[in-house]
């Protein structure tokens, strides 16, 4: 496992932070945002990522494209790769993106380089010479096939684009592709930032972002009756899934087991989530059919809990859907509420902070939980993390236009002679 985030570079500093209940919201540093509706985010400093071998193209890569390159090297080394005996033509890459690899730039207004109707081939020579970034930006391959390129992996390269839910299912898709037997191993996650000037902007006239810039450390507050919006974050978090046999042949370290994946779509409108959360519930159902696992056998989920007023009630009436009076009894937080929301990342960050809490047998929990909310009557283990016996936990996203995805992850205990089993 791979990760970085507002909350650190490396996987126990992050997961030590969690476990202290800090915030990593600040104000936005990557542009001025003195004058803006929204001032304050979950920001990397990306200029701390001492990233290698990019094979000269540091200065076009985007932050996107570098965060998903060190979560990889990360993971990769996590997994003890370096060295291993892999069939490159059954080790693929399937990442959760939204950005281009290359960094972002304003094109130029195309009246620059026209001669009347047609196209002034010297005006756009001196352009490419000039702004190399704009070139590259069009033609660049997508950031799976950065990854898979730095590792020489030559099986499945895909990339998913599914709003907030990208990266779940494209560690879902992965667990699938290794449940058939095409492939043995698949480096899966996501990776994104939406901290420019226009993401941000578009979110703010959405009304989807919390505009509490006076005071960040509390600005996300999922399932709070204040909650007034999400806290736009950036960063990603990779894992190595690998089938069970492969993996225990080679001695590799073992974190947990991913035993089940559901997906779903609302069908219901472009902006909003469906009010009786339908989808995500059948999304939850669907994943727990695919691991075998009964409703009642869950200890925890990690929550998408976004911190907006609509997803965070929706998504309890999702779980009460799935689960029936169980839903009382049941653990459920929102690391969100820490690292704020990763959008196209999230879910791979996620799968990792779940990981974490059913390895360590810890309850991540929900901070800024002040206020409870009559509509959202779940245990969401405020403020502080809880000890418990976890065996079985889901990590459910929920994206824009009604796009879910819910994987299932299982304690891993022992070798066994055989298993179906996924691992990251």
């Amino acid at each position: 496992m791979g990760a970085v985030c507002s909350l650190g570079l490396e996987i126990p500093e992050i997961w030590s932070a969690v476990l202290a209940g800090r915030s990593g919201a600040c104000r936005i540093r990557q542009w001025a945002s003195d004058d803006f509706p929204v001032r304050i985010g979950s920001e990397v400093d990306v200029g701390a990522i001492p990233l290698r071998r990019t094979q000269g193209l540091e200065k076009y890569l985007s932050r996107s494209a570098i965060f998903g390159l060190w979560a990889m090297d990360r993971a990769w080394d996590d997994a003890l790769l370096d060295g291993a005996q892999l069939d490159d033509w059954r080790a693929g890459v399937c990442i959760g993106a939204s950005t281009f690899p290359t960094v972002e730039g304003n094109l130029p207004d195309p009246r620059r380089l026209l001669d009347g109707d047609r196209y002034n081939a010297a005006a756009y020579l001196s352009l490419c010479r000039s702004r190399p970034e704009l070139l590259a930006q069009r033609d660049m391959p997508s950031i799976s096939t950065l990854l898979a390129l730095r590792r020489g992996l030559c099986g499945p390269g895909l990339t998913v684009q599914s709003a907030c839910t990208s990266a779940t299912q494209a560690a879902g898709e992965s667990f699938e592709m290794i449940r058939r037997g095409q492939v043995d191993l698949m480096v899966t996650g996501g990776c994104d930032s939406m901290m420019s000037i226009i993401c941000v902007a578009g979110f703010t006239l959405l009304g989807a972002l919390t505009r509490l810039n006076d005071c960040p450390e509390k600005a996300s507050r999922p399932f709070d009756l204040k909650r007034d919006g999400f806290l736009i974050g950036e960063g990603a978090g990779i894992v190595v899934l690998e089938e069970l046999d492969h993996a225990l042949r080679r001695g590799a370290p073992i974190h947990a087991e991913m035993v089940g994946y559901g997906s779903s779509s609302d069908g219901y409108r472009f902006t909003d989530i469906h009010p009786q959360g339908v989808g995500p519930a059948r999304c939850m159902t669907a994943a727990l059919r695919s691991a075998g696992i009964e409703p009642q056998d869950v200890d925890y989920i990690n929550a998408h809990g976004t911190s907006t007023p609509q997803n965070d009630r929706v998504e309890t009436i999702a779980i009460k859907r799935a689960f029936g009076d169980y839903a009382y009894a049941l653990p459920v937080s929102s690391t969100k509420s820490q690292l704020g929301h990763l959008v196209c990342a999230a879910g791979g960050i996620e799968i990792i902070l779940t990981t974490l809490a059913v390895e360590a047998q810890i309850l991540p929990p929900t901070i800024n939980l002040e206020y409870p909310d009559p509509d959202c009557d779940l245990d969401y283990v405020p403020n502080v993390p809880r000890n418990a016996a976890i065996d079985v936990a889901l990590s459910n996203s929920f994206g824009f236009g009604g796009q879910n995805g819910t994987i299932v992850l299982k304690r891993w205990n022992r070798p066994r002679q055989a298993s179906t089993g996924i691992l990251p």
